[in-house]
């Protein structure tokens, strides 16, 4: 008898194909005061590549990824400041600074560049916007209110060094919800995926259909049309 395919049961949403919560213990955030900071500890998160810096601030607490030479009981300025780890509005930033775990919109905390040795560049500066050059080589414009924090982030090499054993690399992707070792379709019987068994070991392009439900729905992207343009 046949079971669900893998892409399906991971969309059930089961424990199996879930991240434990226990993992995600710590969330990155800026605090809403201004002043200075001091770094109590450097923290390993399971669910992060980079290392955290624990950070108290007044009576505020909160974690923010470490830059690259951070020590633990540095001071850090919030609000102000122009060396790496002090958190400043991007309208306080000189041109061609790096930084990283910026915010998208004011106060919501920091969303992009917050990967291991990954930086962006502050490119253009302009009355109500400031242009970002993100590690893609993407520029963003954002509102000058949003914060940064100055520097690179640690962890930089993280993939440099190998894995030596399999179990390490089932941990690793255990912890930020990575199924692995993903077994190929083709190599499946027919009962358990739409590329399964050995007949047609030569595989052409396959288009799923546009309504097809999850267990079907495999294969490559449905054009919206086909054909030369007219």
């Amino acid at each position: 008898m046949g079971k669900r395919i893998i892409q399906r049961a991971r969309g059930h949403g089961s424990l199996t194909y879930r991240v434990r919560k226990s993992a995600f213990r710590y969330k990155i955030q800026y605090p809403f005061l201004t002043g200075e900071g001091i770094v109590l500890k450097l923290i390993n998160s399971p669910a992060h590549s980079a290392p955290l810096a624990k950070i108290k601030a007044g009576r505020e607490i909160f974690y923010n990824p470490a830059y690259e030479g951070m020590i633990e009981g540095q001071k850090v300025n919030i609000g102000a400041g122009s060396n790496p780890g002090d958190i400043v509005a991007l309208k306080e930033i000189p041109v061609g600074t790096r930084i990283y775990n910026i915010e998208l919109h004011p106060n919501d905390g920091g969303k992009i560049v917050r990967a291991s040795g990954s930086s962006a560049i502050i490119s253009k500066s302009r009355i109500d916007k400031v242009g970002v050059m993100l590690p893609s080589k993407k520029e963003v414009f954002l509102d000058v209110k949003c914060r940064a924090t100055i520097g690179i982030i640690a962890g930089a090499g993280r993939l440099e060094k190998p894995i030596a054993k399999a179990g390490k690399m089932h941990h690793m992707k255990k912890a930020r919800n990575k199924l692995w070792p993903r077994t190929s379709a083709v190599k499946m019987n027919a009962v358990d995926h739409p590329f399964g068994s050995g007949r047609g070991k030569r595989i052409k392009s396959k288009i799923a259909k546009r309504n097809a439900p999850p267990g079907a729905k495999v294969g490559l992207l449905r054009p919206s049309r086909t054909g030369r343009g007219k």
